[in-house]
């Protein structure tokens, strides 16, 4: 196992061989430190090298982040394209303001509350267990609101991003080649992307592409009237007298929907109210000229066709009745006369 040790160090190092200094004096001095590509697996004690600034570490085997907590002054941190699984043990690094993670194994965006300074971050590609994809601790990206300009999640999975709404400082968003999809098939906009685009008012440049999201009818359109600051979106930069003509044209359209919205929603309340009076209980014609044969009839003007059939036909039962009445007197009289 290759460990980067102390003693690595000064057997790689040219300035050291030619014997300039001792070293201690050498290692205190030092503020580049690159051994990128040589095969390391661990990282041993550094705390000699306590002025380094940038550290290079990419295409190694390094499987943990450890013993770097001396680095209060590493601005730098190139650690892409190793084994790493978690991010941790990075609280010491103060002044770190780029961290490159890319290509490992990370599954979730945490342990950096402490990095008040980072300005980049980049996540890219990581290798992740099949149907997994990229999670965000939330304390994380609460922390990285005010700070974080830069961050890259190309190739994680990705299939929602309304957790990070919190980074307002971000100018460089890159969430290429993931499996954002967020429209409707039958609208033309994006409710979550355009909530979070919205608070990011600094964005200048964003790549998207390889999302399903991207074939969706007026995509880019949206996104650009939206981000009103981009000027790049997928590898394309964006005029702006064709977001001016965008912006103007969404207006006209939105000015134009609405009265046919209010008309809509007042056809729909007409609808209601007559549906509601047809619905409400009120006393039957019939009934009433039963039961008060001596009342004229009621017509309702809801209904007074329906009314109008009614007193006809009651009317008719009213003289059949008198009739039969009439011949039952007939009969009583001649009933009485021949006794």
């Amino acid at each position: 196992m290759v460990r980067l040790t102390i003693d690595l160090i000064a057997k790689s190092s040219n300035h050291f061989k030619q014997r300039r200094s001792s070293l201690p004096q050498y290692l205190k001095k030092l503020t580049h430190l690159n051994f990128s590509n040589k095969h390391i697996e661990d990282i041993d004690d550094l705390s000699l090298c306590r002025n380094l600034t940038v550290l290079y570490l990419y295409d190694n085997h390094i499987t943990q982040i450890c013993n770097l907590s001396f680095a209060s002054n590493l601005t730098h941190l190139y650690m892409q394209n190793n084994n790493i699984c978690h991010m941790e043990n990075l609280s010491g690094l103060k002044k770190l303001s780029k961290l490159y993670l890319g290509g490992n194994s990370i599954t979730v965006l945490e342990g950096l509350e402490e990095l008040v300074e980072l300005k980049e971050l980049h996540l890219e590609g990581q290798r992740l267990p099949c149907g997994e994809k990229l999670l965000f601790d939330p304390r994380t990206l609460l922390s990285l609101g005010e700070s974080l300009t830069v961050l890259n999640i190309n190739k994680n999975n990705t299939d929602e991003i309304r957790d990070l709404v919190v980074l307002k400082k971000l100018t460089q968003f890159y969430a290429a080649e993931n499996q954002l999809q967020d429209m409707q098939a039958d609208l033309d906009y994006f409710p979550e992307l355009e909530t979070v685009f919205s608070q990011w008012p600094q964005l200048h440049r964003m790549d998207l592409s390889g999302n399903p999201v991207c074939s969706k009818p007026k995509y880019r359109d949206s996104l650009i009237t939206v981000c009103l600051g981009l000027e790049e979106l997928d590898g394309k930069e964006i005029n702006e007298l064709s977001r001016q003509f965008l912006i103007n044209w969404k207006a006209s359209r939105e000015a134009r929907k609405k009265p046919r919205d209010e008309l809509i929603m007042t056809g729909q309340s007409t609808r209601r109210s007559t549906a509601d009076l047809n619905m409400t209980p009120h006393h039957s014609c019939n009934h009433d000229h039963a039961n008060f044969p001596g009342q004229p009839l009621e017509v309702w003007p809801s209904n007074g066709k329906v009314c109008s059939e009614h007193s006809q036909l009651d009317s008719r039962r009213m003289r059949l009745r008198n009739i039969k009445m009439a011949v039952g007197l007939l009969n009583d009289v001649a009933d009485s006369a021949n006794d």
